[in-house]
């Protein structure tokens, strides 16, 4: 662009009109064109990279209208297809898995479940680890499909709504303390054994105690004594032959023929001895077996 200077003249004067002096240039040229142009290709390079990142971040998540990658928006919530990692608590109301597939919950450590009231604080505990699997809470409840409780616990006492228990270890059942139930049975064709190895074993029952074997033998085995006690009642054997084989013999009572025929007598102290029979009664009351 030309500056042109003008002089202002009287009419009549003539002058001539001066040359041109200075002509400045307007634009960029030069270094700095090149730095304008290496600059806008940059940020188109920029561009191109950042949205093809773009594109490959789309295309590797599986974004989609409905959701990322294996997870689902729904209705009725958030819907996850295939395995899933959760690096920090998950906080859900329901959990669960497809109709035709088990819910798995894995983890290297552990697996805690929580629950919590309305200030936050822990109301019930589910720990899985790798030797246990431990419970806190005021109450343990297993229900059946139909909602009946099947096991119970609390701080009192454990409740088993099934009817029947059933333990299939081979040392049985072990109980510390005492046992309150209606029927012991054991299992068709197996034995039914009452032991206590180093304590005394007892059994009471308002209305009275019935052991049976319908297809064997009743034995009762003690390294002290057997006490069969009935407070209002008698003490009734029932059979077709009862044998009591070594009671010990007492001293010869009368004379006599006993024909291998023996009497059982009872000692003050209620011990029992064989006497041989007479026509009389031959037992003793300070016969040599009852001192």
């Amino acid at each position: 662009m030309v500056r042109e200077q003008y002089t202002t003249t009287t009419p009549g004067t003539s002058l001539e009109r001066p040359k041109n002096e200075y002509i400045y240039k307007i634009g960029i040229y030069g270094w700095r064109k090149r730095c304008l142009y290496l600059f806008v290709l940059l940020l188109l390079i920029i561009l191109v990279v950042n949205f093809s990142l773009t594109i490959w971040i789309l295309k590797v998540m599986w974004f989609s209208p409905t959701g990322m990658g294996h997870l689902r928006v729904t209705k009725e919530g958030l819907r996850l297809e295939g395995e899933s990692e959760f690096l920090f608590p998950l906080y859900a109301k329901e959990i669960h898995s497809r109709v035709d597939s088990s819910l798995l919950l894995q983890s290297t450590h552990n697996v805690t479940v929580n629950a919590r009231n309305s200030n936050g604080e822990v109301t019930g505990r589910l720990n899985v680890g790798p030797k246990m699997v431990e419970f806190h809470s005021q109450q343990f409840q297993i229900n059946s499909k139909d909602g009946k409780p099947l096991f119970t616990v609390d701080e009192n006492e454990v409740v088993i709504g099934t009817d029947k228990l059933r333990v299939t270890g081979p040392e049985g059942a072990l109980f510390e303390h005492s046992v309150e139930t209606p029927l012991v049975k054991a299992e068709a064709f197996k034995q039914l054994r009452l032991e206590s190895p180093t304590r005394s074993l007892s059994m009471d029952a308002p209305r009275g105690v019935n052991i049976k074997a319908q297809a064997g033998n009743i034995e009762a085995l003690s390294q002290m004594d057997i006490k069969l006690h009935s407070s209002d009642g008698v003490l009734l054997l029932d059979a077709e032959t009862v044998r009591l084989p070594r009671l010990p013999e007492g001293t010869r009572g009368g004379s006599g023929i006993s024909q291998g025929l023996y009497e059982i007598c009872v000692c003050p102290d209620g011990k029992l001895y064989l006497s041989v029979a007479g026509v009389g009664s031959t037992c003793q009351e300070y016969s040599r077996v009852c001192q």
